[in-house]
């Protein structure tokens, strides 16, 4: 199944995409915001999979939903140097064990939403990564329990101002800035989706393939991910874990050829089996 969280009529709603169109399952009685739905676990998710085979519903076109973040997480919780080929291209050896930095709640954008480039910093860069999407509370899990733990999957772009990262001295501060985490559109449940298995995972840059890689590329796998960050964070429904980003950032180029991002670009990122996430900058 595919949800999504939307607003429509003053209110915030989720949908479930289908063959023909998305449903609004909140007009159906289903709960307004998606971290209640993923509360709810496969109760829920059974219900509106019944419901929606029981009859035709009417449906809205994907150009026509104002799309919301997927989630409110309480963390969103980044994994640095994940695919082999993008620590090569930056001069980075593996790490030995999981590498984590944060990003805040006022960091997400949603689908198609514009981000604003702050004009006092500058080296913009976009990343695309594979997010995952926690369906229990999770703290101190093995990686075996990992996958229980998990609601689904969905797009991200751990966007970076590499100067402020360079000022700095550490990720943070290229990383937090208003916006500079867009998800979605849809989020893909657990139980559609394998991130063990080979799934591609693209950046197109106005239009022209930036990035791409593979999800079979990853140093740690999305399970040992989530079982590493819940030995130091609660983890709670609705929380989102960016995975890491596969080769072709910007600033894995030769310096002479870096051409940052910039207010008119448009980035998307694509992951096989889940979808198309938009971003326009400004």
């Amino acid at each position: 199944m595919k949800l999504c969280a939307f607003f429509a009529d003053g209110t915030n709603n989720v949908g479930v995409k289908t063959s023909s169109g998305t449903v609004n399952v909140t007009a159906l009685g289903f709960p307004s915001e998606m971290n209640e739905v993923i509360e709810g676990g496969f109760d829920m998710l059974s219900r509106i999979s019944e419901t929606l085979e029981s009859k035709t519903f009417p449906t809205i076109s994907e150009e026509s939903l104002k799309f919301l973040p997927v989630t409110k997480p309480a963390k969103i919780i980044c994994k640095g140097l994940n695919y082999g080929a993008h620590a090569k291209e930056i001069g980075a050896q593996p790490p030995e064990n999981p590498v984590f930095f944060s990003k805040f709640s006022d960091s997400l954008a949603a689908h198609r939403e514009p981000v604003t480039l702050p004009a006092w910093l500058s080296a913009f860069d976009h990343e695309a990564e594979l997010v995952v999407v926690m369906g229990k509370p999770a703290y101190n899990i093995c990686v075996e329990e990992a996958r229980e733990h998990i609601f689904g999957y969905t797009c991200g772009n751990d966007l970076s101002a590499r100067k402020a990262q360079g000022l700095s001295g550490q990720w943070l501060c290229g990383k937090a800035i208003p916006g500079f985490a867009p998800v979605g559109p849809f989020i893909q449940t657990a139980d559609g989706f394998d991130p063990c298995e080979h799934h591609g995972v693209f950046c197109d840059l106005n239009g022209a393939r930036a990035q791409s890689g593979t999800t079979t590329d990853m140093i740690f796998d999305c399970f040992e991910i989530v079982s590493a960050a819940s030995k130091f964070f609660p983890l709670s429904p609705g929380d989102l874990i960016f995975t890491g980003t596969p080769a072709g950032v910007i600033v894995g180029r030769p310096k002479d050829k870096r051409e940052w991002l910039k207010p008119g670009d448009t980035v998307d990122v694509t992951i096989e089996g889940i979808g198309t996430l938009t971003t326009p900058l400004v």
